[in-house]
């Protein structure tokens, strides 16, 4: 009998932001493999993540629920003690309904179970990939050896990076890569659908390339964002003390531009390798049957308002995703969708829905699949909420709510944040006290009250709350 359910391909990198990829316009970058997707598939340019941390995007990813409900409120280690979700995820309904799964790269889900108590059949883990480095007397994955010199002294210098003097071949991306594609071959003689998950776990810093990617991307000729010109006047408190915590305070463009240089570079490596599990889906003759996804848990300030890394902050760096999905002769082809998407919680949807299975009543997200056949419900989301409950410094707790043209960030233990996106695309003017905008701030208030009920946040089962939010 003729296989009917489509293979489902998901690859997920760790830290990319929406904007630095080909399909969004980066002005320097080159992402073939992406470019590629978003001509036979549809780019989402408005994808959010429920949550701007690894651990909690994650789990939402896999579980279709919102952190609040899984449990896993921030990186399990990195905080107080979390218990996480028990519901049975759509991988494993993948896995009753006869699908064959593999796992490969970094996992990040739960701290004492794998992929294997979740579905999956199989399991290749980065911590493989390091055993094996080590078996090839490989030097060790990042190195201390090539720290940036204009860096010595400075605190910042072990989170910049350097260069993998390996060949490309060798690198952890493409190590990862090549097992996907022998779980593929395999799986491909099976005669039944298989979903294969390969995640990266770049390009989160520290990005460590190696060539031709290492240096593809000169320093000297990557513009500063419009953000960094941020003097954090009227913003969150915390947003200074990263500096601090950083030691990142006192860092021109100039340095901030080595990093980009490798961040870029290694955003390019993962492409490189992607185009290598396309070019083999091609050979086996399964691209027709393939949905193939890509997307990030999360982005990163990449020296976005002079900050580095993810924490306690809502801007767009972190916030926005890069998210494309191709299916030949089910979506329309090179379509940029500009519907709000939330990200984990809508593509646990659409797995569900391409797999032929129920969407459980429980999930928080849709299936994307409407929008990717050029449709758009009349009822389809016109905003996205994300949350935020702290992580390494303290339990600093946010929720967001951003639709075509505002973006209000609820702060609740410091001053909330306003921002005009057609005035304002970078976020540098916190508009929270502009009494031009005291109307626009009382329906975001409100409309962010509204979504937080709805989904039973924990924050807002109070009076008190409401009035801190709801009333200003």
């Amino acid at each position: 009998m003729a296989q009917l359910r489509p293979n489902i391909l998901l690859i997920l990198s760790d830290q990319h932001r929406y904007d630095c990829t080909g399909p969004a316009g980066h002005p320097l970058l080159h992402t073939p493999a992406l470019d590629r997707l978003a001509r036979e598939g549809v780019w989402f340019g408005y994808a959010f993540t429920p949550c701007p941390i690894c651990s909690p995007a994650r789990q939402s990813l896999l579980s279709g629920t919102w952190p609040q409900d899984h449990g896993g409120l921030w990186n399990y280690g990195l905080g107080l003690p979390i218990t996480l979700f028990e519901r049975p995820t759509w991988t494993e309904a993948l896995s009753q309904a006869g699908y064959q799964l593999g796992y490969v790269g970094k996992w990040g889900v739960h701290p004492s179970r794998s992929p294997l108590a979740f579905g999956f059949h199989e399991y290749r883990g980065i911590h493989e990939y390091e055993a094996w480095r080590a078996a090839q007397r490989l030097p060790p994955h990042q190195q201390d050896a090539d720290r940036l010199s204009l860096l010595q002294g400075k605190p910042a210098a072990r989170w910049f990076g350097g260069v993998d003097p390996i060949d490309i071949s060798q690198t952890r991306t493409h190590w990862c890569a090549a097992r996907a594609i022998e779980l593929m071959r395999r799986y491909a003689a099976l005669g039944r659908p298989w979903h294969i998950r390969l995640d990266f776990a770049e390009p989160h810093l520290p990005p460590f390339p190696a060539e031709p990617f290492a240096s593809l991307y000169p320093a000297g000729e990557i513009p500063p964002w419009g953000s960094f010109a941020e003097t954090f006047a009227n913003k969150p408190a915390i947003q200074r003390q990263q500096l601090a915590n950083w030691g990142i305070a006192e860092l021109t463009w100039d340095e901030w531009s080595h990093y980009l240089a490798r961040y870029l570079g290694m955003i390019s490596q993962i492409d490189d390798a992607i185009g290598l599990v396309l070019d083999a889906l091609d050979e086996l003759g399964l691209a027709e049957h393939t949905v193939v996804i890509y997307s990030s848990d999360h982005g990163d300030n990449a020296g976005g308002h002079r900050l580095i890394d993810k924490h306690y902050v809502m801007y767009e760096d972190v916030v926005r995703v890069p998210l494309v999905m191709r299916w030949p002769g089910h979506i329309v082809a090179d379509l940029y969708c500009e519907a709000f998407v939330l990200h984990a919680l809508d593509l646990a949807a659409t797995a569900c829905e391409a797999a032929g299975l129920p969407i459980p009543a429980h999930y928080a997200g849709r299936s994307l699949l409407p929008l990717a056949g050029g449709g758009l419900p009349p009822d389809w989301r016109q905003e996205a909420v994300s949350v935020y409950y702290g992580a390494q410094f303290g339990l600093y707790t946010q929720r967001m709510l951003r639709d075509a043209r505002y973006k209000y960030v609820w702060n609740h233990t410091d001053v909330d944040e306003l921002y005009d996106l057609s005035l304002d695309p970078w976020e540098l003017h916190n508009l929270i006290d502009h009494p031009a905008y005291r109307e626009v701030l009382a329906d975001m208030r409100h409309r962010l009250w509204s979504h937080l009920e709805a989904m039973n946040d924990a924050l807002v089962r109070n009076e008190w709350m409401r009035q801190h939010l709801d009333h200003g």
